[in-house]
């Protein structure tokens, strides 16, 4: 496994989706959103899963039942999502996969470990709010 930070589909489908719940004034089954990301239904219920289990959204049965967030978007960080599905972003990054360099010091200097620390402070300080937000600044000026 590598030692960077990926961004596979069930990440890409988790960060959509929880956009997709915070936009929403009611609860969205996974089929909804499916169609709505164009996602396999049930990959997509695989990621919510995973997102009910680190408790950021809330499952509700029933005819009008769904998902919704656990808690308001502006305090649902990129970075739970992340880890939620992909588990913890690694502080330190060596391609070999040790805790530390064999050879005394990186031959990338210290690129890997601003690589890391830059990729975990974006994560941490943006919200599905602040997320949300750029979408509707971006929409318009198009």
């Amino acid at each position: 496994m590598s030692p960077f930070p990926q961004f596979s589909e069930a990440v890409s489908l988790a960060l959509h989706s929880m956009v997709l719940l915070s936009k929403s004034r009611t609860p969205l089954t996974v089929k909804e959103m499916a169609e709505k990301t164009g996602a396999s239904f049930h990959h997509l219920a695989k990621v919510f899963q995973r997102l009910r289990k680190a408790q950021l959204v809330v499952s509700t049965r029933g005819p009008r039942g769904g998902f919704t967030l656990s808690r308001p978007p502006e305090r649902i960080t990129l970075l739970e999502i992340y880890e939620a599905i992909e588990g913890l972003v690694p502080e330190r990054i060596c391609l070999l996969g040790g805790p530390e360099c064999p050879f005394g010091e990186c031959i990338f200097g210290g690129l890997l470990g601003e690589f890391a620390y830059r990729f975990r402070e974006y994560l941490a300080s943006h919200t599905l709010e602040s997320v949300c937000h750029k979408g509707k600044a971006t929409q318009n000026l198009e």
